[in-house]
């Protein structure tokens, strides 16, 4: 882990391009570090005064020592400055000009040539092109903007991003321990961030927002440190476009989206991934709330029938259990509550807020009582019924100090969702730190992504050591190398003489013409050839039109009772080999039943991926089918990826079919796509 003791608690700082210009970085960076109790020096190459403060020319004539130095200045100043403050004995460095790599092929080459020599010294650089750095628990505030300071730290490729979800935390009474603004980062990346924040004692949530991950799997292993430690790490990222899929030549690498990669990295290192600035504000103020408790199996709690059945949909889409309540649950409700009242789940206080306001706070407690329920969800009027006189107001806001009492109390997580959002009742349960919603969506949602996050633990495996590369891509050259790796194929002869193979092998085979992408379309495989005749005539019609001389004869395998899968790694550039498993045979790219990870991965792991399909009852033996070997299968998907995982000069390799039967498991057909040097 790198030192950034420089970058989060400096000494002292000095803005290089200081400025009066209300329009100018160098003026909002300085407004924000004259806040700072560290002494701060400012850089004007006038030498006339900023804000009041006297400044100096250059960095040597400050003649202090000065770990942190923010550059502002114009890009065609930018080594210079770095020069200057490397001279002066600075640690770290935070470029917030831009005109950079965002630019193109030169300012990328200048960005790395600046960055190299940063390094050489033994320094750190944050961005360029970034917002800045602000560490409240040091006092640190070298950002354009003031932050709000609480328990999140914010890694963020994206300034306005950063912006956004400060004003969205600010709204739950949250604020940040650290920001980074990570710019283009030519040095400083997510995952070196992210290490720092997982050591970090002030830190308890990492959000990041990340658009390039630099080394995909730096930033996994950083984020399975950080969730390891106690520290949920929440995502906001880009990447659902195919674009980068377009010269795919497998069907692996046609149904291998970025957006499927990343979520496959998001799962190996345990991290939540979220699609919005008010989704992140919402999970990271849930998960400072709770933590990492149970909340699948949730009570939907209403006064009224439409709220109760319309949460109860929106609570099931978003992956909570609204099942219905033990027998005991629901003879205590029904005494306590009106005769009309529902009490199976969900529950309907059907009036009972006008007439005993209390009753939220008695139901709310019976039902966190019950060990079958992990979660609350309280949807509709709750927080309007104070509008309907001074007396029910008081006693709707005491109300809320109760049920905030018993949510604490019994330590699972409460989200509420009231069409009266603004008032004063739910500033009280906001005061005592229970989400309020002003949407029973976002409410549900919330709850959902929760019990995802406890369903998450890191699952990460180092890549192995890269084996002897292969060169040749052809089926034959992928069956034997798969077969080393512990694949198991039919008996098979690369041959010309496909007569003499078919013979030795014995009846009935199957023919395949080499060097064929995909045989099956082009019409190069022959299956269910019995005899002589029938080789030597499909023999003869492929060589006429395909014009291959060079033939596998294969034994042909009995598929009844067997299930067809596809199983293929591709090589991304940012996350290294994923692997991809599904439903197998000529419709694969048509169904698209297919799950992913990050290869390699243990036996059980792919046991995992092949049951959470949507084909697995076919593997269990549906309609009076003999289950297939899981464990079999299982270690066959693992095999194959280890294999790719082992060879970084192949960007796909396929299997399909991988064909799963009662007794065992078999690779059908292979290929191999080497990377383009």
């Amino acid at each position: 882990m790198r030192n950034l003791d420089p970058l989060f608690t400096p000494r002292a700082v000095a803005i290089l391009g200081a400025s009066n210009g209300e329009t100018k970085y160098g003026n909002w960076i300085s407004v924000q570090a004259l806040r700072m109790s560290r002494p701060v020096y400012l850089v004007n190459r006038r030498g006339e005064p900023v804000l009041g403060r006297p400044t100096y020319r250059a960095m040597a004539d400050i003649q202090q020592p000065v770990d942190c130095v923010v550059i502002t200045v114009p890009a065609n100043g930018f080594e210079a400055a770095v020069d200057d403050a490397l001279a002066a004995g600075a640690t770290a460095i935070v470029g917030i000009t831009s005109g950079f790599a965002e630019l193109g092929e030169e300012g990328r080459a200048t960005q790395i040539a600046v960055a190299d020599k940063i390094r050489a010294a033994g320094a750190v650089l944050l961005g360029p092109n970034c917002l800045g750095v602000l560490d409240t628990t040091s006092d640190l505030y070298l950002v354009s903007n003031p932050l709000p300071s609480g328990p999140v730290g914010l890694v963020s490729q994206s300034g306005n991003m950063a912006l956004e979800l400060s004003k969205f935390l600010a709204d739950r009474g949250l604020g940040f321990s650290r920001f980074a603004s990570l710019g283009n980062q030519a040095d400083l990346c997510a995952a070196d961030l992210i290490r720092a924040y997982a050591h970090h004692p002030g830190t308890e949530v990492i959000a990041a927002y990340c658009e390039d991950f630099q080394d995909g799997r730096a930033f996994i292993a950083a984020a399975a440190e950080a969730v390891s430690a106690g520290k949920p790490v929440v995502l906001l990222t880009i990447g659902t476009s195919t674009a980068s899929n377009r010269a795919a030549r497998s069907h692996t690498g046609a149904l291998t989206s970025d957006s499927a990669v990343i979520d496959a990295a998001c799962r190996a290192a345990g991290v939540d991934r979220v699609r919005s600035p008010r989704e992140m504000a919402d999970l990271v103020a849930a998960l400072h709330r709770h933590g990492s408790k149970p909340a699948r199996r949730v009570a939907v709690i209403a006064d009224g029938g439409g709220h109760a059945s319309t949460a109860s949909d929106i609570a099931d889409a978003n992956g909570l259990m609204v099942e219905e309540f033990r027998p005991s649950l629901v003879a205590a409700l029904k005494a306590d509550l009106p005769p009309s009242a529902g009490v199976a789940n969900p529950v309907d206080l059907a009036g009972a807020g006008e007439q005993d306001i209390a009753s939220f706070a008695r139901t709310i407690d019976r039902v966190l009582s019950d060990p079958d329920i992990d979660s609350v969800l309280v949807t509709g009027y709750f927080g309007g019924y104070g509008d309907y006189g001074p007396e029910l107001a008081a006693r709707e806001i005491a109300t809320a100090t109760v049920m905030a009492e018993h949510v604490h109390r019994h330590g699972k997580p409460l989200a509420l969702h009231t069409m009266c959002s603004d008032s004063a009742a739910a500033a009280e349960l906001r005061r005592n730190g229970i989400g309020v919603f002003r949407v029973v969506d976002d409410a549900a949602r919330t709850l959902g992504m929760l019990a995802d996050h406890a369903d998450r633990h890191p699952m990460t495996r180092p890549l192995p050591h890269p084996a002897e590369p292969v060169t040749e891509c052809g089926y034959w050259d992928a069956r034997e190398l798969l077969k080393v790796g512990g694949l198991t194929f039919p008996a098979a002869r690369l041959t010309t003489d496909v007569v003499a193979a078919a013979e030795d092998i014995g009846y009935p085979v199957v023919l395949k013409a080499m060097g064929l992408l995909h045989k099956s379309d082009a019409g190069g495989v022959a299956i269910g050839l019995s005899d002589q005749d029938s080789v030597t005539a499909a023999h003869k019609e492929m060589v006429a039109r395909l014009g291959v001389t060079e033939y596998c004869v294969e034994a042909m395998a009995d598929t009844a009772g067997g299930v067809e899968l596809i199983v293929g790694v591709r090589r991304d550039p940012r996350f290294g080999p994923v692997l991809m498993v599904g439903l197998g045979g000529v419709f694969t790219e048509i169904l698209k039943d297919v799950t992913f990870a990050l290869a390699p991965v243990t036996p059980a792991e792919a046991e995992t991926m092949l049951r959470t399909l949507k084909a697995a009852p076919l593997l269990h033996g549906a309609r009076g089918r003999k289950p297939v070997d899981l464990a079999a299968t299982a270690r066959a998907v693992a095999a194959i990826a280890e294999v790719a995982a082992a060879h970084p000069e192949i960007a796909e390799l396929e299997v399909n079919p991988l064909l799963a039967t009662p007794g065992g498991c078999l690779g059908l057909d292979a290929r191999i796509v080497l990377a383009q040097r």
